[in-house]
Protein backbone atom coordinates (compact mmCIF):
# COMPACT_ATOMS: atom_id res chain seq x y z
CA UNK A 1 0.00 0.00 0.00
CA UNK A 2 1.26 3.28 -0.84
CA UNK A 3 1.22 6.42 2.11
CA UNK A 4 0.83 8.49 -0.80
CA UNK A 5 -1.88 11.56 0.35
CA UNK A 6 -1.54 10.30 3.96
CA UNK A 7 -0.26 12.60 6.08
CA UNK A 8 1.72 12.51 9.02
CA UNK A 9 2.73 14.16 12.45
CA UNK A 10 5.92 14.01 13.56
CA UNK A 11 7.12 15.34 16.70
CA UNK A 12 10.39 16.75 17.29
CA UNK A 13 11.49 16.70 14.11
CA UNK A 14 13.47 19.33 12.76
CA UNK A 15 16.82 17.42 13.18
CA UNK A 16 17.96 13.96 14.22
CA UNK A 17 16.18 10.89 14.02
CA UNK A 18 12.71 12.91 13.88
CA UNK A 19 13.80 15.05 10.61
CA UNK A 20 14.60 11.30 9.25
CA UNK A 21 11.18 9.73 10.27
CA UNK A 22 9.40 12.70 8.61
CA UNK A 23 11.76 12.99 5.32
CA UNK A 24 11.11 8.99 5.16
CA UNK A 25 7.83 9.50 5.18
CA UNK A 26 7.42 12.19 2.88
CA UNK A 27 9.41 9.79 0.12
CA UNK A 28 6.79 7.35 0.55
CA UNK A 29 4.13 10.14 -0.71
CA UNK A 30 3.06 11.37 2.58
CA UNK A 31 2.35 14.86 3.48
CA UNK A 32 4.29 15.63 6.53
CA UNK A 33 3.96 18.29 9.60
CA UNK A 34 7.13 18.96 11.25
CA UNK A 35 7.79 20.29 14.58
CA UNK A 36 10.41 21.25 17.10
CA UNK A 37 12.86 23.97 18.35
CA UNK A 38 15.75 25.75 16.12
CA UNK A 39 16.85 28.38 14.20
CA UNK A 40 13.59 29.40 12.18
CA UNK A 41 15.73 29.94 8.66
CA UNK A 42 17.27 26.82 9.43
CA UNK A 43 14.10 24.87 10.22
CA UNK A 44 12.22 26.61 6.80
CA UNK A 45 15.12 25.69 4.91
CA UNK A 46 14.19 21.72 6.13
CA UNK A 47 10.47 22.36 5.04
CA UNK A 48 11.03 23.83 2.08
CA UNK A 49 13.41 20.72 1.07
CA UNK A 50 11.24 18.40 2.09
CA UNK A 51 8.60 19.87 -0.67
CA UNK A 52 11.43 20.08 -3.13
CA UNK A 53 12.52 16.58 -2.93
CA UNK A 54 9.77 14.62 -2.42
CA UNK A 55 6.67 16.55 -3.85
CA UNK A 56 4.55 16.73 -0.96
CA UNK A 57 3.75 19.06 1.00
CA UNK A 58 4.84 19.86 4.37
CA UNK A 59 3.94 22.49 7.46
CA UNK A 60 5.76 23.86 10.16
CA UNK A 61 3.98 23.77 13.73
CA UNK A 62 5.87 25.02 16.32
CA UNK A 63 4.05 24.07 19.32
CA UNK A 64 5.59 23.07 22.73
CA UNK A 65 5.64 20.11 23.77
CA UNK A 66 4.96 20.69 27.53
CA UNK A 67 1.91 22.17 27.04
CA UNK A 68 -1.15 19.65 26.13
CA UNK A 69 -3.32 22.34 24.84
CA UNK A 70 -0.91 23.20 22.33
CA UNK A 71 -0.20 19.90 21.26
CA UNK A 72 -3.97 19.29 20.81
CA UNK A 73 -4.35 22.34 18.35
CA UNK A 74 -0.82 21.13 16.52
CA UNK A 75 -3.15 17.71 16.04
CA UNK A 76 -6.08 19.61 14.94
CA UNK A 77 -4.51 22.08 12.75
CA UNK A 78 -3.27 19.02 11.02
CA UNK A 79 -6.22 17.66 10.16
CA UNK A 80 -7.68 20.81 9.29
CA UNK A 81 -4.22 21.59 6.59
CA UNK A 82 -4.52 18.38 5.50
CA UNK A 83 -7.67 16.65 5.85
CA UNK A 84 -6.94 13.94 7.95
CA UNK A 85 -4.01 12.91 10.77
CA UNK A 86 -2.62 9.40 9.70
CA UNK A 87 0.81 8.90 10.97
CA UNK A 88 1.45 10.36 14.47
CA UNK A 89 5.21 9.93 15.31
CA UNK A 90 5.98 10.91 19.10
CA UNK A 91 9.77 11.74 18.32
CA UNK A 92 10.22 14.89 21.07
CA UNK A 93 12.76 14.09 23.68
CA UNK A 94 14.92 15.32 25.85
CA UNK A 95 17.67 14.59 28.31
CA UNK A 96 19.60 15.17 31.74
CA UNK A 97 21.95 13.27 33.97
CA UNK A 98 22.22 13.64 37.63
CA UNK A 99 21.98 11.70 40.35
CA UNK A 100 18.20 11.00 42.16
CA UNK A 101 19.39 13.01 45.30
CA UNK A 102 20.40 15.58 43.41
CA UNK A 103 18.30 15.87 39.87
CA UNK A 104 16.84 19.27 39.57
CA UNK A 105 12.91 18.94 39.84
CA UNK A 106 12.23 21.44 37.08
CA UNK A 107 14.17 18.75 34.97
CA UNK A 108 12.50 16.06 36.01
CA UNK A 109 9.34 17.56 35.17
CA UNK A 110 10.15 18.92 31.93
CA UNK A 111 11.75 15.09 31.06
CA UNK A 112 8.54 13.55 31.82
CA UNK A 113 6.40 16.65 30.24
CA UNK A 114 8.13 15.88 26.95
CA UNK A 115 9.43 12.49 26.53
CA UNK A 116 6.31 11.11 28.31
CA UNK A 117 2.54 13.33 28.53
CA UNK A 118 3.29 15.20 25.06
CA UNK A 119 2.97 11.61 23.52
CA UNK A 120 -0.78 10.90 25.36
CA UNK A 121 -1.61 14.33 24.49
CA UNK A 122 -1.11 13.82 20.91
CA UNK A 123 -2.24 10.04 20.70
CA UNK A 124 -5.55 11.61 22.47
CA UNK A 125 -6.18 14.14 19.88
CA UNK A 126 -5.52 12.27 17.37
CA UNK A 127 -7.08 8.85 18.42
CA UNK A 128 -10.32 9.96 17.78
CA UNK A 129 -9.88 10.81 13.61
CA UNK A 130 -7.78 7.75 13.29
CA UNK A 131 -10.57 5.13 14.33
CA UNK A 132 -13.54 6.96 12.50
CA UNK A 133 -11.13 6.72 9.38
CA UNK A 134 -10.73 3.00 10.26
CA UNK A 135 -7.06 3.52 9.49
CA UNK A 136 -4.41 4.89 11.55
CA UNK A 137 -0.66 4.81 12.85
CA UNK A 138 0.81 5.82 15.95
CA UNK A 139 4.82 5.14 16.14
CA UNK A 140 6.75 6.81 19.41
CA UNK A 141 10.28 7.09 19.73
CA UNK A 142 11.54 5.05 22.95
CA UNK A 143 14.94 3.94 23.81
CA UNK A 144 17.21 1.13 24.46
CA UNK A 145 16.51 3.01 28.19
CA UNK A 146 12.40 1.83 27.91
CA UNK A 147 13.42 -1.71 28.50
CA UNK A 148 17.12 -1.47 30.60
CA UNK A 149 18.30 1.85 32.57
CA UNK A 150 21.64 3.31 33.31
CA UNK A 151 22.55 5.12 35.78
CA UNK A 152 22.33 9.06 36.36
CA UNK A 153 18.78 8.87 34.22
CA UNK A 154 16.48 8.70 36.34
CA UNK A 155 13.39 10.98 34.59
CA UNK A 156 14.65 9.50 31.21
CA UNK A 157 14.89 6.17 31.96
CA UNK A 158 11.42 6.69 33.56
CA UNK A 159 9.64 8.27 30.91
CA UNK A 160 10.81 5.90 28.44
CA UNK A 161 9.72 2.69 30.37
CA UNK A 162 6.69 4.96 30.48
CA UNK A 163 6.55 5.11 26.93
CA UNK A 164 6.51 1.53 26.70
CA UNK A 165 3.83 1.38 28.67
CA UNK A 166 1.33 3.66 26.95
CA UNK A 167 2.24 1.95 23.64
CA UNK A 168 0.93 -1.16 24.55
CA UNK A 169 -2.34 0.39 26.61
CA UNK A 170 -3.25 2.15 23.31
CA UNK A 171 -2.58 -0.61 21.24
CA UNK A 172 -5.28 -2.83 23.00
CA UNK A 173 -7.62 -0.08 23.02
CA UNK A 174 -8.03 0.89 19.04
CA UNK A 175 -7.06 -2.90 18.01
CA UNK A 176 -10.20 -3.33 16.53
CA UNK A 177 -10.13 0.34 14.34
CA UNK A 178 -7.26 -0.72 12.16
CA UNK A 179 -5.06 1.59 14.43
CA UNK A 180 -1.43 0.08 15.29
CA UNK A 181 0.22 1.52 17.99
CA UNK A 182 4.18 0.73 18.26
CA UNK A 183 7.58 1.78 19.72
CA UNK A 184 11.10 1.90 18.34
CA UNK A 185 13.86 1.62 21.12
CA UNK A 186 17.10 2.68 19.34
CA UNK A 187 20.23 2.00 21.47
CA UNK A 188 23.24 4.93 20.63
CA UNK A 189 22.56 6.43 17.46
CA UNK A 190 25.49 8.67 15.13
CA UNK A 191 23.67 12.19 15.64
CA UNK A 192 25.84 15.61 15.07
CA UNK A 193 25.08 16.26 18.79
CA UNK A 194 26.53 12.80 19.56
CA UNK A 195 30.01 13.29 17.28
CA UNK A 196 30.34 17.43 18.74
CA UNK A 197 31.05 15.36 22.17
CA UNK A 198 33.80 13.56 21.16
CA UNK A 199 36.56 15.96 20.66
CA UNK A 200 35.45 16.51 24.68
CA UNK A 201 35.82 13.21 25.65
CA UNK A 202 39.10 12.43 24.00
CA UNK A 203 40.79 15.44 26.16
CA UNK A 204 39.28 14.42 29.45
CA UNK A 205 40.34 10.65 28.86
CA UNK A 206 43.33 11.08 26.93
CA UNK A 207 41.94 8.88 24.67
CA UNK A 208 41.80 8.33 20.45
CA UNK A 209 38.69 9.17 18.28
CA UNK A 210 38.35 5.70 18.11
CA UNK A 211 38.70 4.49 21.84
CA UNK A 212 36.27 7.01 22.66
CA UNK A 213 33.51 5.55 20.10
CA UNK A 214 34.29 1.87 20.91
CA UNK A 215 34.79 2.04 25.01
CA UNK A 216 32.81 5.03 25.90
CA UNK A 217 29.93 5.55 23.42
CA UNK A 218 29.43 2.07 22.29
CA UNK A 219 30.51 0.16 25.52
CA UNK A 220 26.86 -0.80 25.86
CA UNK A 221 26.49 -1.82 22.01
CA UNK A 222 27.77 -5.63 21.09
CA UNK A 223 28.06 -4.54 17.68
CA UNK A 224 29.91 -1.79 18.30
CA UNK A 225 28.53 0.28 15.51
CA UNK A 226 26.24 3.28 15.71
CA UNK A 227 22.66 2.70 14.79
CA UNK A 228 21.64 5.48 12.16
CA UNK A 229 19.06 7.94 11.59
CA UNK A 230 18.10 6.39 7.98
CA UNK A 231 18.05 2.53 9.95
CA UNK A 232 15.24 4.12 12.23
CA UNK A 233 13.36 5.79 9.93
CA UNK A 234 13.15 2.30 8.09
CA UNK A 235 11.84 0.78 10.53
CA UNK A 236 9.08 3.80 11.22
CA UNK A 237 8.02 3.41 7.65
CA UNK A 238 7.77 -0.05 7.52
CA UNK A 239 5.42 -0.27 10.63
CA UNK A 240 3.37 2.28 8.74
CA UNK A 241 3.06 -0.22 6.14
CA UNK A 242 0.02 -2.94 5.36
CA UNK A 243 3.06 -5.74 5.77
CA UNK A 244 3.25 -4.46 9.29
CA UNK A 245 -0.84 -4.58 10.36
CA UNK A 246 -0.97 -7.25 12.51
CA UNK A 247 2.25 -5.57 14.45
CA UNK A 248 0.56 -3.17 17.27
CA UNK A 249 1.59 -2.89 20.99
CA UNK A 250 5.30 -4.19 20.02
CA UNK A 251 8.39 -2.34 21.12
CA UNK A 252 10.83 -2.84 18.75
CA UNK A 253 14.69 -2.85 19.27
CA UNK A 254 17.18 -1.47 17.50
CA UNK A 255 20.23 -1.47 19.84
CA UNK A 256 22.85 -3.21 18.02
CA UNK A 257 22.39 -6.46 20.58
CA UNK A 258 22.34 -3.80 23.72
CA UNK A 259 19.31 -5.02 25.21
CA UNK A 260 20.49 -8.93 24.15
CA UNK A 261 22.85 -8.78 27.21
Amino acid sequence: MSLKAKTALVTGSTSGIGLAIARALAAEGCNVVINGFGDPAAIEAERAKIEADFGVKAAYDGADMTDGAAIAAMVANAEKTFGSLDILVNNAGIQHVAPIDEFPVDKWNQILAINLSSAFHAMRAAIPGMKARKWGRIISTASAHSLVASPFKSAYVSAKHGIAGLTKTAALEVATHGVTVNCISPGYVWTPLVEKQIPDTMAARGMTKEQVISDVLLEAQPTKEFVTVDQVASLAVYLCSDAASQITGANLSIDGGWTAE
